[in-house]
């Protein structure tokens, strides 16, 4: 009996929505090869990541096991999927295949972190493979919010792994791969051992609706809005760029795009070669000069972020473009959970300047890129897996899918990060469980989520900073008073004296009868003047401020 086992190991996107990366190896246990499937990012937030750029997988396991890393794939250019290859590639050094809109993508992330964008292999979909180690892999052409989505066939020496990436079932997508019954059916036809699936729409009731079923409404919205017409999406969702673009056209307005994003994904669409029939567009200058009545604005930012174009109009004028009364504004998008608050600040400062908004609250003008309930089970019918692996979404979108396949007659099993299953036999069982984490992008360096930067700055947001500076003389003894610089805390507290004039106070009283061993001891002197301070700002102002000491000593 062959001890070579079949191996998939979650390292990010399985009990989150976000930052993929899935292992999946064949071989004799510790010594399989190994290939990854993604590599992506997830977003910060001020409340939890203050300051952080960008969140990557811990791929502190596969890292260490470079030398087995065959290649990695990946499914489709979202960020979530592509966006840590040229920060992360330098630990795995292996080639990275795409489809070619998906490499012009990688490439550039690449070649922006200072890594041979040669490395990225433009591939064709199935049926071209690659031989990678014990794996034959195939991009299988999906339908998704952004062209060229893929999942892949992954074949095995114990049989074939049919991994989703994300996907819908659209057989009108405007851009991109329509779902094409006959092609899955070709794939499936040997049998399909490993389903992994995209579990993002479990909870939605409803069969997905194409993209092309919006272009009737956004048209008429367009043509019977008056004042200036602004929308925004995900600048990744090309064909739906497309769609806002041709009603502004066909409403006679001039098209402009506003954001590095947004142009960048259109450019990268000409260069790939799908899209060639874009509406013409003009630039931010010339926008400046066409009536408001006879222009239409394509922005980022339909997530609220701060820095994108949606943004800056709502706070003023940007690119010398300002938005006022009369004016609409288009969320062609929903709203991805954790973004309400920025969205909502946009939707407010839009409001205060009289625009009239319109969000996606009918569904008239949004359609999601990812398989609802009944597409699920479909697909469950269509390829018959001996195995599903729920993957793309938090647990309880896990677990609802592998319920779904239940009801369906199929065998599956919950597994998320860092839990290694052995699928090798026809039932799947937990191997063993591996440390998974993040690692933060923070500023131009890479820093572990446990090291301790993030949750120091929650702190000083939450509590305020004291510096304490005190000076020792060849004594042992304080030279001068200790003096206290102060951030993030009141000036003044319950004695309405400067807080800062109190805290020095004590922390003086206490140098005045510290002991000789005390003094001629600087740690002693910090944790002391640490407690001090903290109980007097907290009898004053009700906080307990992080605080630093300074102990300088004078030498003869």
């Amino acid at each position: 009996m062959s001890k070579e086992r079949l191996i998939y190991l979650p390292l990010g996107g399985a009990g989150e929505i976000g930052m993929n990366a899935y292992v999946y190896g064949y071989g004799r246990e510790g010594q399989e090869r190994l290939i990854l499937v993604d590599l992506g990012v997830t977003f910060p937030d001020m409340d939890t990541t203050p300051g952080v750029d960008l969140i990557f997988a811990d791929i502190g396991w596969l890292a260490a096991r470079a030398d087995r890393l065959e290649a990695i794939f990946i499914t489709h250019a979202h960020e979530d999927h592509v966006g840590a290859v040229g920060h992360l590639w330098q630990r795995l050094r292996v080639p990275v295949y795409a489809r070619p809109f998906t490499a012009n993508h990688a490439a550039r992330k690449m070649q922006e972190q200072g890594n041979d964008p040669a490395q990225v292999k433009p591939v064709q979909a199935w049926p071209e493979r690659i031989k990678a180690g014990p794996f034959e892999v195939s991009f299988l052409p999906v339908s998704h919010s952004i062209p060229e989505s893929a999942g892949l066939v992954i074949d095995t020496p114990v049989g074939r792994i049919v991994h989703t990436g994300d996907f819908k079932l659209d057989p009108t997508p405007v851009l991109g791969d329509p779902f094409d019954p006959a092609l899955w059916g070709e794939v499936v036809r040997a049998g399909v051992k490993v389903l992994t699936c995209d579990s993002t729409n479990v909870f939605s009731p409803n069969p997905g609706r194409s993209e092309a079923s919006l272009a009737p409404a956004i048209r008429q919205l367009v043509a019977r809005s008056s004042g200036m017409f602004v929308a925004t999406t995900f600048a990744s969702n090309i064909a739906r760029l497309k769609t806002l673009a041709e009603a502004g056209q066909a409403a006679g307005r001039s098209v402009c795009l506003l954001g590095r994003a947004m142009r960048r994904m259109i450019e990268a669409g000409v260069e790939s070669g799908v899209l060639t029939d874009f509406p013409k567009t003009v630039s931010p200058e010339e926008a400046g000069n066409i009536p408001r009545e006879s222009l239409m604005l394509i922005v980022t930012g339909s997530q609220g972020e701060r820095r994108a174009a949606s943004a800056q109009l709502s706070r003023g004028k940007y690119m010398g473009l300002t938005l006022k009364e009369g004016d609409s504004f288009l969320f062609s998008s929903k709203t991805i959970p954790g973004n309400e608050r920025g969205v909502l600040r946009i939707v407010n400062a839009y409001s205060e300047m009289g625009v009239d908004v319109i969000d996606d609250g009918a569904d008239l003008y949004h359609v999601s890129g990812h398989a609802n309930r009944p597409d699920l089970a479909r697909i469950h019918k269509l390829i018959a897996p001996r195995v599903v692996v729920p993957m793309h979404g938090e647990h309880r979108h896990l677990r609802e899918h592998v319920k779904l396949a239940e009801e369906n007659g199929l065998n599956a099993i919950v597994a998320p990060n860092g839990t290694m299953l052995d699928l090798t036999g026809d039932t799947p069982k937990v191997a063993e469980f591996v440390e998974t984490g993040r690692t933060y992008l923070d500023g131009s360096v890479q820093i572990g989520a446990l090291d301790g930067v993030a949750r120091d700055r929650i702190r000083m947001a939450l509590n305020g900073h004291a510096v304490v500076t005190v000076v020792i003389d060849e004594n042992d003894e304080p030279l001068g008073e200790p003096w206290v610089d102060l951030k993030g805390l009141a000036e003044t507290g319950k004695s309405n004296v400067p807080l800062a004039d109190i805290l020095e106070a004590d922390l003086e009283q206490f140098l005045g009868r510290a002991s000789e061993d005390t003094l001629g001891d600087d740690d002693k002197i910090e944790d002391a003047m640490r407690r001090i301070l903290r109980q007097s700002a907290e009898r004053e102002i009700g906080k307990k401020p992080e605080v630093t000491v300074i102990v300088s000593r004078l030498t003869t």
